[in-house]
């Protein structure tokens, strides 16, 4: 009953007391929860999009000593399986057209038989361009390879028998092409074999009727699967998905006791996901771990700056004969009542900030449940350290006259004088350099594949950083304040005047305070700065790997075959349209291997798309690209071109390029100027960037495959004009950059970062706010009696402010700085660290100026009220604030 009396009397006559420390323990609460809800519900999400990118979930390959309709009724029973359709391929040795007096010729190729129903079942597997939805289906490029159309009659190669002919009734595309070709059954990390170039899609009853015969002969010549829809009745955590799945296939294979091997495209799609959960955790770890330690610290600020008030508490209780049950009592009852509040408001405030933020629900479940009990637990612990550990300590180790003691020098610490700070900025410096030395990165791209490789030894760095700036931050103001009363006096004269050097000696006498708050506001500003460099770092580098991937804002691409004349000028005329770049798409020899060849003008590519440094390699990209237009042959060729076929400047490199003459591949030289890792559309591995007039030139074919659009309005609205210009009978692909954003975004190695960055700026704000005011006004609220004689004595109100301010500058300014420069160092190395999160990596850091004005406008307007509320209780009445105390 004591205790809840002397709670009652706290809430009135020491409110700030016990609100400041629920306030801090709220921040750290709300923090941790939110966290924990973007974690869960970004794992959901993942698991979701995963989910959604595979048309074909399963791929059953089964054996030849297997019946299909056997293999079709056990698959069909298996758990889980919701759809299941044969799906028949055969080898073709070639494919063959005669168009405009030519004949056209392919290499191999694959004939796949389709059943009915096929397309709605896996709806992501086609995309429909032109005739009709079923009979004979050509791939977009075969179309191109053949110069073929709809009505078009193909000789469909056969192996061991005569060809025969097909008439065209549509021309497809295929998303998932690298998956429907896929060797299924290949053991992990045995390569990715390139899918056919040359595909042709026929009924699976006319496929019987054409490949039975050379199955008879050649069984090796075809291969019988079964595509399987799932039910996605799955966890919502990747990596527990993906281990349902991969239980569930060889359960199934087990089922067919080795005659039939499961390609598990979904269990696949769900392991990148779950790899890209581990850059949650890192981003938990870089971005969201300092603010729950910043609101720690804030707690604990704030509840040492009433620990002296404790102390003469517990002084007072011990003269009167309290037990030492009773002195501990009141100070736990306040503990317990600031973390209860601090949990209530933390947990609302996540709930509200995670709807906001990234669309959370309001109410908890499952994995987010048990990370709110985590933050509550936590909430009550911070509540603990902050007031009931300092009291337990106090009530057992000091006397009634040491309770009274509150001001004087101290020992430094022993930290400070082991010179911690300085090992360990000394080791981030050098885990970091080692790092950089090594170009160690966080993802591995082995031919395209992206993996993750995590060395938790150079993650210490940041971290290492983050306490030894905070550490270096206190050991600076600490000498501030003890060995530079004279720069403090000079620096406090214009507002402290006659009582500049009063001021800063009575600072001095508050050092243990006055540093910890500095360190507090370091830190905040420290978290503040590089959350949002890094968040905008990241969101420019999403829209630039974006742009990569699409071009430029719109892009308009049609594989294989030219896009319509004059198609550039009507859209360089439209509204919102500030540039036009037309560029060839087409495919060159270099040995045995195609790759990818894009045309362009070196001149003026730039005025469309931007240029990135980190495209090229070897100089910066305006003079890689004056190097190009020097040389009208000149080509650049990837790195790993360069590295197998051993180039140097100025060799002399033949590749094949198709002729429009006789269509048929005819070697063009070229010479060797320079490397290009990155190209706008350009795949990730192998690729050619050459000069589009000499490639016009020497295969007699001016026409572009793709053009590239700038905007200056809105890019969706300028893609809709671009096709409603072409018209669906073309073929071509139109795309915008917002739309890509969207895709980039959730596929691997990219985070959406936009709910987290809102979130975190907002937590950033809050705890700088929290930081510069509430440590001020709980310690100004405690030093009521330092005020009160003070005026007993005489002084005036401005006078009492000169102490106010000069403490407000100190912390605030000082922390500012010395925090901003720790944030900018933090962001770098966090960006350098996590290299492989970017495609291209960033050239520089953004910084987001207005958010931060936004920040510094919080401290100083949190200041302002702070020492204003001060000043106002130094003004009261003396009698009224000596009684209080």
């Amino acid at each position: 009953m004591s205790s809840v009396v002397w709670v009652a009397g706290l809430l009135r006559r020491r409110p700030l007391r016990v609100l400041g420390v629920a306030l801090s323990v709220a921040l750290a609460v709300a923090l941790v929860a939110s966290l924990g809800s973007f974690l869960s519900f970004s794992r959901s999400r993942m698991t979701k999009g995963a989910i959604a990118g595979v048309p074909v979930d399963w791929q059953v390959a089964v054996g030849r000593g297997v019946s299909l309709r056997h293999a079709l009724a056990e698959v069909r029973r298996f758990p889980g399986v919701a759809a299941a359709l044969p799906v028949e391929f055969g080898t073709v040795p070639s494919l063959e057209s005669s168009t405009g007096g030519t004949i056209q010729t392919t290499g191999q190729g694959k004939a796949v038989g389709l059943p009915p129903g096929y397309a709605e079942t896996f709806p992501g597997e086609l995309r429909y361009l032109l005739g009709a939805r079923d009979g004979v289906l050509l791939a977009q490029q075969t179309a191109a390879n053949l110069h073929a159309a709809v009505g078009s009659t193909v000789l469909v190669g056969r192996p061991g028998l005569s060809p025969v002919p097909l008439r065209v009734d549509g021309v497809v595309d295929l998303p998932a092409i690298d998956s429907l070709f896929q060797t299924v059954g290949a053991p992990a990390g045995s390569g990715v074999t390139a899918p056919p170039d040359n595909v042709v899609l026929v009924p699976i009853g006319e496929w019987h009727r054409l490949f039975d015969p050379a199955a008879a002969s050649n069984p090796a010549a075809v291969e019988t699967q079964v595509h399987v829809a799932l039910r996605h009745d799955l966890p919502s955590d990747p990596g527990q998905a993906f281990q349902r799945l991969l239980a569930s296939a060889r359960n199934l294979e087990a089922r067919f006791a080795g005659e039939a091997r499961v390609g598990d495209n979904l269990a696949a799609q769900l392991d990148g996901a779950r790899k890209d959960a581990v850059y949650c955790e890192l981003l938990f770890v870089f971005l969201g771990l300092p603010g729950v330690l910043l609101g720690v610290l804030v707690a604990l600020a704030a509840a040492e700056a009433s620990r002296v008030q404790r102390r003469r508490e517990q002084a007072l209780l011990r003269v009167r004969g309290a037990s030492p049950r009773m002195v501990l009592a009141p100070a736990l009852a306040e503990a317990a009542l600031a973390g209860v509040l601090g949990i209530a408001l933390g947990l609302a405030v996540a709930a509200l900030a995670g709807r906001a933020a990234f669309g959370a629900p309001l109410l908890p479940a499952g994995v987010t449940l048990a990370w709110w009990a985590v933050a509550g637990a936590g909430g009550l612990a911070t509540a603990a350290a902050a007031i009931g550990v300092p009291a337990m300590s106090d009530a057992r180790a000091l006397s009634v006259k040491a309770a009274e003691i509150t001001v004087g020098g101290s020992r430094p610490p022993l930290w400070s004088r082991l010179y911690l700070d300085v090992l360990l900025l000394a080791a981030a410096g050098l885990i970091y350099w080692e790092s950089l030395r090594n170009a160690y990165q966080v993802v591995l791209v082995p031919e395209g594949v992206p993996t993750i490789s995590i060395d938790y030894l150079t993650l210490l760095a940041p971290i290492m950083l983050w306490l030894g700036a905070a550490l270096l931050s206190r050991r600076l103001a600490r000498l501030a304040l003890t060995r530079g009363r004279k720069v403090l006096a000079r620096a406090f004269r214009p507002f402290a005047r006659t009582l500049a050097g009063a001021v800063a000696s009575s600072m001095a006498r508050q050092e243990r305070l006055l540093t910890r708050g500095l360190v507090v506001m370091a830190l905040t500003a420290s978290f503040a700065v590089s959350v949002a460099v890094f968040n905008t770092t990241y969101g420019r580098q999403a829209r630039v790997d974006a742009e990569l991937t699409n071009g430029a804002d719109v892009t308009v691409s049609s594989a294989g075959s030219a896009l319509p004349a004059g198609l550039e000028a009507r859209v360089r005329s439209m509204p919102g349209v500030t540039g036009v770049q037309p560029m060839q798409h087409r495919f060159a020899y270099v040995g045995n291997d195609l790759q990818d060849l894009f045309g362009i003008d070196p001149r003026t590519i730039g005025r469309v798309t931007p240029m990135s440094d980190a495209f090229f390699q070897g100089g910066r990209a305006d003079e890689v690209l004056r190097r190009l237009a020097a040389t009208p042959d000149g080509v650049l060729v990837a790195a790993e071109t360069v590295n197998d076929f051993q180039l140097r400047p100025g060799d002399l490199i033949r590749l094949r390029l198709q002729s429009a003459k006789d269509h048929a591949y005819h070697v063009v030289p070229f010479r060797y100027v320079g490397i290009a890792k990155e190209f706008p559309t350009a795949p990730r591995d192998s690729f050619l960037v050459a000069n589009a007039g000499y490639v016009a030139r020497m295969t007699g074919n001016g026409g572009y495959e793709t053009l590239l659009v700038k905007t200056s309005a809105s890019p969706p609205a300028v893609a809709r004009s671009v096709r409603r210009v072409l018209g669906p009978a073309s073929g071509a692909n139109v795309t915008d950059i917002d739309s890509e954003l969207k895709v980039t975004l959730s596929g691997l190695t990219a985070v959406d970062l936009s709910g987290l960055t809102r979130l975190e700026l907002a937590f950033a704000v809050a705890l700088a706010a929290a930081a510069s005011g509430l440590v001020l006004v709980v310690g100004y609220s405690e030093r009521r009696r330092t005020f009160a004689i003070t005026g007993a004595l005489g002084a005036r109100a401005e006078q009492l402010a000169a102490f106010v301010w000069g403490e407000a500058s100190f912390v605030t300014i000082g922390g500012v700085v010395l925090g901003a420069l720790g944030g900018f160092v933090l962001s770098a190395a966090i960006v350098g660290i996590l290299t492989g999160v970017f495609d291209p990596p960033p050239e520089h850091l953004a910084v987001p100026w207005a958010y931060l004005g936004v920040v510094i406008a919080a401290i100083a307007g949190t200041v302002t009220l702070a020492g204003a509320a001060a000043i106002r209780s130094a003004r009261r009445q003396l009698a009224e604030t000596i009684r209080d105390l």
